[in-house]
């Protein structure tokens, strides 16, 4: 949970990477997604567009590392304040090289609105 009040926000990306993946690029992306899977679309300077984070990683294969060893990859992703609706409950879900699995996802919720006092 967080929230109301939009907030700066942090989020963490671990990514496993098998040997015979090793070497290559790897294109991921970040979407947050609104209760029912639609894009969240933020305005911008340049009109709205959706909430998504893209980049690419490689690992490598080390002299020394037995042959068939996974390697991985650590990220982090630094979120501005988004205005997102107070009570409602919203996903991150990644995606690498295209594909996207239904536990490659987090979900969160900003805290509803304090009641009015009086």
């Amino acid at each position: 949970m967080t929230g109301p009040d939009p907030t700066p926000s942090a989020i963490a990306l671990k990514f496993d990477v098998g040997w015979h993946e090793a070497e290559d690029t790897h294109h991921w992306e970040l979407f947050l997604e609104d209760a029912d899977g639609r894009p969240v679309m933020v305005e911008t300077g340049e009109g709205e567009h959706p909430v998504e984070v893209r980049g690419e990683f490689a690992v490598g294969r080390p002299a020394g590392v037995p042959e068939g060893s996974p390697g991985d990859v650590a990220l982090a992703v630094n979120l501005s304040p988004l205005p997102l609706q107070p009570g409602t409950r919203y996903t991150w879900r990644v995606a690498v090289d295209g594909e996207s699995q239904t536990d490659w996802s987090l979900g969160f919720t900003i805290r509803p609105l304090p009641e009015p006092e009086g």
